[in-house]
């Protein structure tokens, strides 16, 4: 029989309806008749309960951040990359990787090269590069 590993137990998840209906019906369940939204551990940081909570962890976020901003013109090229192609594995998108020398690779788009599955990268001290999606992980 093959092993079975729990990959969450809701710790990572949390999902959550909009109040945003006059109608109290809406909100009685589960199930719901108001669309369920799921939030993952990345979104989960986004959520906030004011708008000035979500603004003060922005500039917060913004004055500590070590994230390299995007150029205007590597952003446009991320944009148009991710538009020329549909790429089946978004999930390898979410998250930077970091290469053994040290250099965070900030995945932007995937495309097929002769059958294989390739990411593009945007590394600030080169620009671009594109990796298979296997020598990625």
């Amino acid at each position: 029989m093959p092993e079975v590993f729990d990959t969450d137990v809701g710790t990572r998840t949390i999902l959550a309806i909009q109040l945003n209906h006059m109608n109290p019906a809406w909100y009685q369940g589960p199930p719901y008749i108001t669309e369920e939204i799921v939030f993952d551990e990345v979104e989960i940081g986004l959520c906030h309960l004011t708008i000035e909570d979500a603004i003060s962890v922005a500039a917060l976020n913004n004055e500590t951040s070590r994230h390299p901003g995007y150029p205007a013109d590597v952003v446009k090229r991320m944009m148009k990359a991710r538009r020329a192609h549909r790429y089946t594995h978004e999930g390898v998108l979410r998250f930077d990787r970091r290469r053994d020398d040290g250099e965070i690779l900030h995945p932007s788009a995937g495309h097929k090269q002769r059958g294989t599955w390739m990411v593009d990268l945007y590394l600030p001290t080169s620009a671009r590069q594109v990796v298979a999606e296997s020598d990625f992980f």
